[in-house]
């Protein structure tokens, strides 16, 4: 999945050896930074004769932009596009995780970040405690694992609660898109284990950024902090700190310790929490 596609999207895609198979793009808002290369990254998997669907999705007003972006030119697209306007808080499931919209505030139109929430995962089995029973290795161990009592032949019943332990939570990671700090990423960030958050300005500018809907870098890691977040992760910048964001990132880490300045071709692992 792509979370916006801004203009250079597929020629930084094609530098970093991403695939181009994504089958989903999570639009923020529709201003032109963020969606215009999507006209081109469709026509180039046209060209390379891409025939599943693409969905494409975003807070409302997509279906009325995202179609001039598909109908763009006299190409015709070789596989379907599917368009779907989104409701703040409508969770979309997948398979151990869902993707849930949020609304955040940039400006008078919509837009929306974005939280990806990993279901819990199953506690941790004791292999030693379950020898130590007489249960043999095997079947046995995999359904009690599953949260199944088994009854052994001895006429024993054993539940999952004597071998596994309390659930693990999985990891959730935050993308906020452009916005001003708000309490709907507080809340959608409660205990995230990243947070991608904009950092357009320094402090220095931090009249412009209330007057254009965006976030200072100390702003953005006051939300983490607010947020009990465990890392934080900085992107978006003005042109002035492309080059150079030391700036940015001394001032968020005097908020927030765990900072870190979101670089073209970076890769974040986000580890589970270790209990």
């Amino acid at each position: 999945m792509l979370f916006d596609c801004g203009e250079g999207t597929q020629r930084q895609m094609m530098r970093y050896g991403v695939s181009f198979s994504l089958s989903d793009i999570f639009f923020t808002h529709f201003h032109a930074d963020h969606v215009i290369g999507v006209i081109g990254l469709m026509r180039t998997m046209a060209l390379q004769g891409r025939t599943d669907v693409l969905r494409l999705w975003g807070p409302k007003g997509a279906g009325r932009h995202l179609k001039r972006a598909e109908q763009f030119g006299v190409d015709r697209m070789t596989f379907p596009i599917e368009i779907m306007e989104l409701d703040h808080d409508q969770r979309l499931p997948r398979t151990e995780y869902a993707i849930v919209p949020f609304a955040v505030e940039h400006g008078p139109g919509p837009a929306m970040g974005y939280a990806l929430v990993e279901d819990d995962r199953k506690g941790r089995f004791d292999p030693a405690h379950a020898r130590e029973m007489g249960i043999p290795e095997g079947p046995l161990w995999g359904r009690i694992h599953r949260g199944e009592p088994v009854t052994l032949p001895d006429g024993r019943v054993v539940g999952p609660g004597e071998l596994v332990g309390p659930p693990r939570p999985g990891r959730t990671v935050v993308v906020t898109g452009d916005t001003r700090p708000c309490e709907n990423t507080v809340e959608a960030a409660r205990n995230a284990d990243l947070l991608v958050h904009e950092a357009t300005f320094g402090d220095e500018e931090a009249e412009r950024a209330i007057e254009t809907g965006h976030s200072t870098a100390r702003e953005a890691a006051i939300v983490a902090r607010r947020a009990g977040c465990r890392r934080l992760l900085l992107s978006h910048f003005s042109a002035r700190y492309s080059r150079d964001a030391a700036d940015l990132e001394a001032q968020a880490r005097s908020e927030f310790p765990d900072v870190t300045i979101g670089k073209d071709g970076m890769q974040v692992e986000v580890a589970y929490r270790q209990l």
